[in-house]
């Protein structure tokens, strides 16, 4: 909840935590990891369907290195993203989010890229 003693500033917790979320595809793969659990990246890249598999990879190792995901080779030629506990804990913030989204805007409203 924010500090209302009359003081504002840029809370560096705050910068970072939407720097990371506010990253375009970020969100959709959180939400993905959320709704459908651990997944592999061809199932990833399938629910993520316009985001390059190269932007896709990036995306993947930032969440990673932000300890939001971690990633688990099965076997040689198999791997598995998660999220991590920290990971995890964003599905409040995510059904906040879409809970007033849904309360202030309409489609019509959003621009599809």
């Amino acid at each position: 909840m924010a500090d209302c003693n009359g003081e504002f500033n840029l809370c560096p917790k705050f910068s970072k935590t939407f720097s990371i979320l506010g990253r375009k595809w970020n969100g959709l793969i959180i939400e993905v990891l959320l709704c459908e659990g651990p997944q592999r990246f061809k199932d990833i890249a399938s629910k993520v369907k316009k985001c390059s598999d190269r932007v896709l990879v990036e995306r993947l190792r930032e969440l990673e290195n932000e300890g939001l995901i971690k990633h688990t080779a099965t076997d040689s030629a198999h791997s598995v993203y998660e999220l991590t506990d920290r990971g995890s804990d964003l599905k409040d913030v995510m059904d906040a989010f879409h809970t007033w989204a849904d309360k202030w805007y309409s489609l019509a409203d959003c621009h599809q890229d």
